[in-house]
């Protein structure tokens, strides 16, 4: 199990740990007893287990998925009950395993209940079209176009507008992986260090 980061703040210094230390990394001053300038929190780690969601998109490194063509990440929607539809070389494939370590990503609000009490038809109804025959092409026709194109689809039916790929990145995936790529980068250096300490910035949310 990964372990939780703690962030605290002292002596105007962002510190993050595995576990409160007695000490001030940076000043030294013993912090057992003092007053920090904020209470020490635990940052919830940005991964969670796929098959414990759903109606959301799965974000997952590609080599959790060999066979999804792409060298970076693979994608993913999960239905109502956890199962997630993916498209690989092979075709769709509806997983009950494999997505336990991965960015989740909510497409529904819990209020939508006749979206929710129709997703799992709309899920299965466009996986099984001819369109997501095994002719998987890397730049065009892969498991991102999959979950875009199904996204789209459930927005044409609601009446609303369709998202350009542009406009999903942006809006879906960026800010996700950035709180990804700074939380694997501070899980790294603890495994190596001790500490992680930076400059604290002003009205910074290390939990964002």
């Amino acid at each position: 199990m990964e372990q939780s980061v703690i962030y605290l703040t002292h002596c105007r210094k962002e510190i993050f740990c595995f576990s409160v230390p007695e000490v001030c990394p940076s000043c030294g001053e013993e912090l057992q007893g003092r007053r920090l300038q904020e209470a020490p929190v635990s940052i919830p780690s940005p991964f969670t287990d796929g098959h414990k969601t759903s109606c959301c998109l799965l974000v997952a490194p590609a080599h959790n998925n060999p066979d999804s063509g792409t060298s970076d990440l693979h994608t993913g929607i999960s239905n109502t009950k956890g199962v997630v539809y993916n498209y690989t070389q092979d075709g769709v494939r509806r997983d009950q395993s494999g997505w336990s370590h991965c960015v989740c990503i909510p497409l529904v609000r819990p209020d939508m209940f006749h979206l929710l009490a129709q997703w799992d038809v709309y899920l299965e109804g466009f996986s099984v079209g001819p369109t997501w025959d095994p002719v998987f092409h890397e730049d065009e026709h892969n498991c991102f176009s999959f979950c875009l194109q199904f996204l789209n689809s459930v927005l044409a039916v609601e009446g609303r507008s369709a998202l350009s790929r542009e406009d999903f990145i942006r809006s879906f995936i960026l800010p996700r992986m950035r709180r990804v790529s700074k939380y694997s980068t501070v899980i790294q250096h603890l495994q190596k260090h001790q500490f992680y300490v930076v400059d604290r910035q002003e009205e910074s949310v290390p939990t964002s």
